[in-house]
């Protein structure tokens, strides 16, 4: 598995070659409706179920970092403007 850090740049260059941030961001993501069905599976057990919480976590990691990897771009985008 690549670092948090690596895969959020993969997804930025996505955005970067125009992909918008948004659509990124739903591929990224695991929403906590969906996280919380996939625990309360009946046919997932244990050692599954950690997987799938450090699944969740890894994914919410790559997604701040690329959220600020776009926000520091649209900053640094807005100021040249200026």
């Amino acid at each position: 598995m690549h670092s948090p850090q690596r895969e959020a740049a993969i997804f930025y260059g996505m955005f970067l070659r125009g992909r918008s941030a948004e659509e990124l961001r739903s591929e990224i993501d695991i929403s906590p409706k969906l996280f919380h069905r996939w625990m309360r599976a009946r046919e997932y057990g244990p050692a599954f179920r950690d997987n799938l919480r450090r699944m969740y976590t890894y994914r919410k990691q790559v997604l701040a970092i690329f959220d600020s990897l776009v926000t520091t771009e649209q900053f640094a985008m807005h100021s040249r403007e200026q």
